[in-house]
């Protein structure tokens, strides 16, 4: 009997493992820059929230980190090798892996962030190196090299997908022209379907998945199409060009940096690369197997700050105006602009959180008609650039700069 009961507890466990759901990952827990989050200061002081916890030493990078119930997962460089870091909710250090090499060229640092899913972290480093680790101890499962396992090639600025993982299966853009985006088995790492598209060079974006009643749209881009791929088969259902850069021009560099993740919502799909057609929406057919354009706006030049939906309108920072945009959602004309510089996006307890490239971490009401700052501090300590996105988990805003991660306490008392 007991003999009997261990069994089956061992399957239900196994069964829920299998299926685990995704803890945490890039941009939130649906990739679109909405956290859950309630009870937060609707205001703070000139010096910014409380700061719980800071740590100095993750390394060289501009991937935000992934928060889950109990631990902090971040990615960093150190002496040219990349590393996954574990720390308690309390910033206490737990443990660290290398993951091979990372990037050390333009812009040197991990950029990506680790999806966590159950017991298992996955973690792309700039040089498209894929690992499956333990997130008990930091242990090594599975890992694949993107070059020399999945013939997938490097871009001018490091590989930058966080990866996306749906059920048993992960889907990755290594760009190869024969492997040009694939779907794995996140248990083995075993390439389960190929999807050759174009054969076009990845385009540093973190793909989203479309549900519909009868199955899923993998959505991605590649240097020049953003694709919608059947999810189960690979299959190529649809795409949709970037036509700013001329094919006779078309190179490594040129109008290929799309790093924006896509956002759906009721059967239409709104994007906005800068680098490409800038800001879009498209619409998605019943059967899912097309797209049509419903409008572009040339003028919102966002190239990697992300972009909150926030009923008929869009907010999202533009290099060119160097402001928070208001955008319409049925029209794609400007509503509004807020002149806080370009940035990261966040939104959390009907307030947006933006971190700007000058290194202001804005507190903005979206209000009614038109949006309005509210409070803003200086984020000072770090190195380098300030491009990562926010992350917001349990009351507390997550701000990393450089080899900085900074944890400040934004729940209301």
């Amino acid at each position: 009997m007991i003999r009997k009961l261990f069994c089956l507890a061992f399957l239900v466990f196994t069964a829920i493992n299998i299926h685990a759901q995704v803890q945490a990952q890039y941009r939130g827990p649906y990739r679109d820059g909405y956290y859950p989050d309630q009870n937060l200061l609707t205001t703070w002081p000139a010096t910014g929230p409380a700061l719980l916890w800071s740590n100095n030493e993750i390394g060289n990078g501009y991937g935000p980190p992934a928060i889950t119930d109990n631990r902090v997962y971040v990615t960093g460089e150190i002496d040219s090798i990349a590393y996954l870091f574990a720390f308690s909710l309390q910033g206490q250090f737990l443990w660290k892996t290398d993951f091979g090499k990372e990037w050390t060229v333009s812009y040197p640092g991990s950029r990506s962030t680790p999806t966590v899913v159950g017991n298992l972290i996955y973690v792309s480093s700039g040089l498209g190196n894929l690992y499956c680790i333990e997130a008990a101890d930091g242990a090594k499962k599975w890992s694949l090299d993107m070059k020399k396992d999945l013939h997938g090639r490097f871009t001018v600025f490091g590989h930058a997908e966080s990866p996306l993982v749906e059920g048993d299966r992960i889907f990755y853009t290594p760009g190869g022209i024969d492997t040009n985006v694939v779907a794995l088995n996140r248990f083995t790492g075993k390439i389960e379907w190929i999807c050759k598209a174009f054969g076009e060079p990845p385009a540093y974006n973190s793909p989203i998945l479309i549900k519909l009643p009868t199955f899923s749209i993998l959505v991605t881009f590649s240097a020049y199409h953003m694709l919608g791929i059947d999810a189960a088969t690979g299959k190529l259902l649809w795409s949709h060009e970037q036509i700013n850069t001329p094919v006779a021009e078309r190179k490594s560099g040129m109008g290929d940096t799309h790093s924006n993740s896509a956002f759906y919502e009721n059967g239409y799909i709104y994007y906005f690369a800068g680098d490409g057609n800038c800001g879009v929406k498209l619409k998605l057919s019943e059967d899912g197997m097309k797209v049509s354009q419903e409008w572009r706006n040339t003028k919102v030049d966002n190239y990697m700050g992300g972009f909150i939906k926030l009923g008929n309108r869009i907010f999202v920072g533009c290099e060119g105006m160097r402001s928070l945009l208001t955008v319409d959602a049925n029209t794609g004309q400007i509503l509004d602009s807020l002149k806080i510089l370009t940035g990261s996006i966040a939104f959390a307890d009907n307030m947006i959180y933006f971190y700007n490239q000058r290194g202001e971490m804005n507190l903005v009401n979206p209000g009614i008609v038109k949006p309005e700052l509210i409070s803003s501090f200086k984020i000072t300590a770090g190195t380098k650039e300030h491009f990562s996105h926010p992350v917001i988990r349990d009351g507390k805003l997550y701000i990393r700069r450089g080899k900085a991660l900074l944890a400040y306490d934004i729940r209301k008392k």
